[in-house]
């Protein structure tokens, strides 16, 4: 992906399929980090609790989430930058396993 641009705006909302071709959950939130004059990409969110995490609002989210159908059984997971294939930015593809990435705490 070096020398290439990715409009991040793009990305979010959008499905990420793990190697198997499943899907891991949507996108949620870039995470970066100022470095000189830009910003480095550090992780990405994946899932329907990542949302909250970003809104901070856990326990009426988690509620409004559970009334509303969402288990949490698929996980929300933080994927590193180097982690995440965007080579074709309509179809984020994980480049590790499932099983290899941090879950976010419920």
């Amino acid at each position: 992906m070096a020398g290439r641009d990715v409009h991040l705006e793009l990305l979010i909302g959008r499905r990420v399929l793990a190697r198997d071709g499943r899907s891991i959950g949507r996108l949620e939130e870039v995470c970066a980090e100022p470095q000189g004059a830009d910003l480095l990409v550090t992780e990405y969110l994946v899932g329907s609790y990542a949302v909250l995490e970003r809104l901070s609002a856990w326990s009426i989210g988690r509620t409004l989430l559970r009334f509303f159908g969402a288990t949490g059984q698929r996980g929300e997971y933080r994927v590193p930058w180097d982690k995440l294939d965007l080579s074709d930015p309509r179809h984020p593809r994980l480049l590790c396993e499932v099983g290899d990435l941090t879950v976010l705490k419920r």
